[in-house]
């Protein structure tokens, strides 16, 4: 009778004989099961994706190995998406028997992979196709677990030794041609090194890649430098988006990528030297910024994605804390906290990007700040948005101004405004001009009424209101575009003052820090700025400030305009230009003119600004008198229907 240690013995040695069986049994038909693999394969690529995949030759070397040639794939009716003249690997045979694919090395000799996009379509499209049963699932997506094992899929995939020479990448959309060919590439002991050639309709560069790639522990080190002389520019984007971009160089470091408690931890940090971008939306000249580097921290949730609040960003001497967020545990919830440890103002204003804040050069303060901004925005809560911007003060002291002078506010000078990148007339802001107007010649009512609509409270607030800034978040969230800001009259003085009309992010910016330097270093009082703005404003075509204006509507001076006459030219401030549209081919106010002045009345007698004998009156038709009168008589004269060219919306405040 047999023992128990004898029948485990036995049944180790059928255990393994069948193992040895199944092992000799395919490395005997490993070539008919490589063909019958690449017929699936081919059967897949017809039924799914309307594209036919072939291989010439295919072969096992050795035990692991594997051989390849003129490996292809076409859509249909539509340009090859790859084409492999050679290609040998190995798999790691213990990982295959388990499900996975883990390649051991990779040669690939000459080949391309391209994708195409022109008046037929794409090359690509039959492969986005999107797959019904996740599209239709009510199941809850795991985040760190979908992207968990997509990141050890792509890494399997990445060979520990890999050769490859003229392996070109090619991107034509619509004739928007960029070609990046491999001309070397080698991973060997973990170390990487490459020659790559970038082509496209404008230029020629060579680029290197080197550093440490250990795709097994989750590791890379990788830096970009420049072969030849000058910076490295990045393709395609300048003749997509007309968006030239270049640096020096970059160095990507991938730590850590670890999946523990539920979570995916992504660890490392990315650096770049003197990164260029120019975008007519972004400034008028080039943006720099000379170094820069962000330390992340990456967390995913079964329900989140984030980037954790130790991170850090860092440009020239700047540091800050960014914290994003985006949970979907019960609503769908966007956060983004930034938090600016206490630093010197003065190397805020020598790190600000070359090209973004023109105005500042020269510009020298003493004393310290630090920064917090708090944003919150559930998309099934939307009026429950939160954003609050804080910044703290030692200190602080602006010793001297850069090109924005704002000291000039409080004398004479010559303001000129820019449209379209052209200087205006000159209009002199000082009493030798005879249409200059103190705030005591300027009518109660106008000042009252501009007030209103523009910025009620100009007289309380620090040059901005938060409140008014998450109105503005809001509808720009609904809407998907920019389509309403939440400027004051500090705001607006400083755009029409100091700087353009461009709509870019630079004047924006520069818009913000100008109005915060003015309205907290008490470089004028309150009132002086609203002089200023009543008598810089435009008020019309070539028409500036409230002296001009009162002449050419109604032929009076500023103190002598009615109520009527000051809701008018109140409600035009927002598009003076347009004007004459809030008229009919008579002459008259049209409803939605009559409306918005009619509102804005209202909403003075609910506030208490006006008295109902204010009112008296209201009722007679407005009457332009002034030069307007003329361009009012020609748009009547005029054969295009005017009521197609009128833009008729809602008065907002």
């Amino acid at each position: 009778m047999r023992t128990r240690k004898q029948k485990i013995i036995l049944a180790v040695k059928i255990i393994t004989a069948t193992f040895l069986a199944i092992i000799i049994a395919v490395f005997v038909f490993r070539n008919a099961l490589l063909k019958q693999t690449i017929a699936k394969v081919s059967f897949k690529m017809a039924s799914e994706y309307n594209s036919t995949f072939t291989v010439k030759k295919a072969s096992f070397v050795g035990f692991s190995g594997l051989s390849f040639s003129e490996i292809i794939l076409v859509p249909k009716n539509a340009d090859t998406l790859f084409n492999i003249h050679k290609m040998k690997t190995s798999v790691n045979l213990w990982r295959l028997l388990v499900g996975d694919i883990q390649l051991g090395t990779l040669e690939i000799e000459n080949g391309y992979v391209q994708l195409v996009k022109n008046k037929k379509g794409c090359n690509f499209d039959a492969f986005l196709k999107k797959d019904e049963t996740v599209t239709n699932s009510n199941e809850k997506r795991d985040y760190a677990k979908v992207v968990y094992r997509l990141i050890s899929k792509v890494l399997n995939l990445v060979p520990t030794d890999m050769k490859v020479e003229n392996l070109a990448f090619r991107l034509d959309d619509n004739g928007k041609k960029t070609t990046i060919n491999f001309q070397k590439l080698r991973l060997v002991n973990k170390q990487l090194e490459t020659s790559i050639k970038v082509e496209t309709n404008t230029f020629t560069q060579r680029i290197r890649i080197a550093g440490l790639a250990d795709p097994r522990n989750k590791t890379a080190d990788i830096r970009f430098f420049n072969i030849d002389s000058g910076a490295i520019k990045v393709p395609y984007l300048d003749e997509r988006y007309n968006l030239k971009s270049s640096f020096d160089s970059i160095r990507i470091n991938i730590q850590n990528i670890d999946k523990s408690g539920g979570e995916l931890h992504f660890d490392g940090f990315a650096s770049i030297a003197n990164l260029m971008i120019n975008h007519k939306k972004i400034a008028n000249k080039d943006v720099i910024i000379k170094n820069a580097k962000f330390d992340f921290r990456f967390l995913l949730g079964s329900d989140f994605i984030s980037i954790d609040s130790s991170s850090t960003v860092q440009f020239n001497k700047v540091k800050f804390h960014p914290y994003l967020a985006y949970e979907t545990e019960e609503d769908t919830v966007y956060k983004l906290k930034v938090t600016i440890p206490k630093m010197k103002a003065q190397d805020f204003i020598v790190s600000l990007p070359d090209g973004l804040f023109t105005h500042f050069q020269g510009m020298e303060a003493q004393g310290n700040f630090e920064y917090k901004l708090d944003f919150m925005f559930n998309k099934n809560k939307p009026n429950k948005l939160i954003f609050d911007s804080k910044l703290k003060k030692e200190n602080l002291k602006i010793t001297k101004y850069g090109e924005a002078n704002l000291n000039k506010l409080n004398g004479e000078f010559i303001y000129r405004a820019i449209i379209q990148n052209v200087q205006q007339r000159p209009v002199l802001v000082g009493s030798e001009n005879p249409n200059y107007t103190p705030m005591d010649q300027i009518s109660p009512y106008l000042q009252k009424c501009v007030l209103t609509s523009e910025d009620p409270s100009f007289f309380s607030h620090r040059g901005f209101i938060n409140e008014a800034f998450k109105q503005s978040i809001l509808k720009n969230i609904r809407t998907k575009k920019f389509s309403r800001g939440a400027s004051t009259i500090s705001m607006q003085l400083i755009k029409n003052v100091f700087l353009t009309r461009e709509k870019t992010v630079s004047r924006k910016l520069e818009e913000i820090l100008l109005v915060y330097i003015l309205e907290n270093n008490r470089i004028a009082s309150k009132e002086r700025m609203l002089e200023v703005y009543f008598n810089v404003i435009e008020w019309g075509p070539n028409v500036y400030g409230v002296g001009e204006a009162a002449q050419f509507y109604f032929q009076k001076k500023p103190i002598d305009l009615t109520l009527k006459e000051c809701l008018f030219l109140a409600t035009i401030v927002p598009k003076p230009k347009k004007f004459m549209w809030q008229f009919d081919s008579e002459g008259n106010l049209k409803s939605f003119a009559k409306q918005q002045q009619k509102f804005l009345s209202n909403l003075m007698l609910r506030r208490g600004i006006l008295i109902p004998e204010d009112t008296i009156g209201e009722s007679i038709p407005l009457q332009i008198t002034g030069n307007a009168h003329l361009l009012l008589h020609l748009k009547v004269q005029d054969s295009i229907p005017v009521d197609s060219l009128a833009v008729e919306e809602p008065f907002e405040f």
